[in-house]
Order: C-alpha cells, then sequence, then structure tokens
C-alpha cells in the first residue's frame, strides 16, 4: 500500500469569518507552528483550473504581506525551473522579485 502523509491547516474564525489565527501540522518531519498567512494552490487536472485558498490573519501587517509575496515569487521561480527547466523564464521571474523587492520592501528601497 501506499504510504500517506497529512498536512493539517487550522482557521480560527471571528464572527465575521476572518481569520484570526492560523496553526499548522506536517507529519512527516513533526513540523507544526502558527502563520499569519497561507496561500494555498491546487492544480485540477479534469478543469484544467487551479483552486486557491489564500488567507491571513487581522495581524498580518502590510510590510510582512510584501516580504511574503516576495519569497514566494522567489519561490515560485524555483519551483518552475525543477518542474519544467525552464532557466531563462526561472530568471525572469526572479529579476521581477528583484524589482518587486526594489519597489515595495523597506529595507531595500535605500
Amino acid at each position: 500500500m501506499a504510504e500517506k502523509s497529512k498536512i493539517q491547516i487550522t482557521v480560527q474564525l471571528d464572527e465575521n469569518k476572518v481569520p484570526e489565527h492560523i496553526e499548522w501540522e506536517a507529519e512527516d518531519g513533526g513540523g507544526k507552528g502558527e502563520s499569519r498567512a497561507v496561500l494555498l494552490s491546487l492544480w485540477d487536472s479534469a478543469e484544467l483550473n487551479t483552486m486557491r485558498i489564500d488567507l491571513w490573519t487581522k495581524e498580518m501587517t502590510t510590510d510582512e504581506m510584501k516580504a511574503f509575496f516576495h519569497q514566494n515569487f522567489l519561490t515560485l521561480a524555483d519551483t518552475f525551473e525543477r518542474a519544467t527547466g525552464e532557466d531563462k523564464m526561472a530568471a525572469q521571474l526572479r529579476d521581477f522579485a528583484a524589482y518587486f523587492a526594489k519597489h515595495m520592501l523597506p529595507e531595500v528601497k535605500k
């Protein structure tokens, strides 16, 4: 029988169903923790479409969100390159991430 691994995300909502608290736990490696934001993308091969869950808590600051997106752009470039071998396009994504950082992240604007 094939192995299975569970990743669990628990979201505590306020009375208006706005996330107040996000916790995650992964069986493999024993990881668990708290988070202020989650971007989850799942590929639906039947519909050829991406299903998404984008959540962030009230405590997530705008500067944290900008850093979160910057790091996601870099991760997407790395993953895209590993999955497709498209190193030139991955480099373009990294260039965009650098542009984004220059214009959005306070410590890079200097």
